[in-house]
């Protein structure tokens, strides 16, 4: 893992394009947060740290790379194996939720659940304590499984466990099934990605730079854009609107949006404070709107490939 990990981050390296980008919020209630008085501790902020680039981001529009996408996504086809758009990581819709540490695949009670790559199986079981989040049955049933490299996957709210404390997994093993345990509403998967350690409830990173890029009805795969707004210190900044707006062609009316909120503060611990994954190859107009001014840019989205963008804001 530690060779591929090396020979992806070289391959961030090259490949970059000129290309402009639009954003906006999006939320999705499938969790209730129980009504404890818990205040959590603060995070290292990512803004201590000036963000570095996988090319020059501050003089080009933008530039394309493969990414590091090295986890299966735990939910195979013909189950749904994308993620839920209304409840992104990070995001709390519009501040009524305790933010997104994870990513949603709704699907039925009983759709298998499979580990998204080889590893040792750390706990399998009713999350009964509070130790890999701050309440006592968060997640319900619970299989967290420690990767190479300090990475841990979690797979939340199952109805069903079929691994066991200490056990060797390998990529698409099943490991349990879709439930709606814990504080869960709605049957569906809860996926996160931690580094470090696989008890730090503030160690997540977006699973959606993580996972393969899913394929359409045509089985192409969608691309991914990432996008990271920054201040004149280059430091992300804490809060933004994101509009993104979708062209097959650039002369043309714009053919879908997507709006959304930049991540909330506690979780700016990557270089990014947004990501839109799954989508089409094309076209894409981004407008950030900070500290009351509006900043856009085209870019170009590839399939199967990882767009970055930068915005420097005043």
């Amino acid at each position: 893992m530690k060779q591929i990990l090396s020979f992806l981050l070289l391959l961030t390296l090259v490949s970059c394009t000129n290309v402009k980008v639009t954003a906006t919020p999006v939320i999705v209630n499938t969790k209730v947060i129980p009504t404890n008085t818990f205040v959590p501790p603060t995070p290292v902020p990512s803004s201590t740290s000036v963000i570095e680039a996988p090319c020059d981001l501050f003089s080009v529009e933008f530039c394309i790379t493969d990414g590091h996408f090295i986890l299966q996504r735990p939910i195979q086809p013909p189950a749904n194996d994308k993620v839920d758009a209304t409840y992104r990581y990070g995001s709390t819709a519009n501040g009524t939720r305790e933010p997104h540490h994870g990513v949603e695949l709704p699907n039925p009670s009983g759709t298998p659940v499979y580990a998204a790559a080889r590893g040792i199986v750390v706990f399998a079981g009713p999350d009964q304590a509070a130790i890999y989040s701050p309440w006592e049955n968060f997640y319900g049933n619970l299989v967290v499984i420690e990767h190479d490299d300090g990475l841990f996957t979690l797979y939340a709210h199952l109805s069903k466990i079929t691994v066991q404390n200490g056990q060797e997994v390998f990529t698409t093993d099943k490991i349990g099934e879709v439930g709606r345990t814990g504080v869960a509403i709605g049957s569906h998967l809860h996926f996160e990605i931690r580094r470090g350690t696989g008890e730090n409830y503030f160690a997540t990173q977006n699973p959606e730079l993580w996972l393969v890029p899913a394929k359409d009805t045509n089985g192409i795969p969608l691309g991914t854009l990432m996008i990271s707004v920054l201040d004149q210190d280059r430091k992300l900044i804490k809060y933004a609107e994101l509009t993104v707006r979708y062209y097959l062609d650039r002369s043309q009316r714009h053919v879908k949006s997507y709006y959304g909120v930049t991540y909330s503060p506690d979780l700016l611990t990557g270089e990014e404070n947004a990501v839109l994954s799954e989508l089409p190859a094309g076209n894409y107009r981004i407008a950030v709107e900070a500290n009351g001014k509006v900043y856009e840019r085209w870019v170009e989205v590839e399939s199967g490939k990882l767009t970055q963008v930068f915005f420097v804001v005043k």
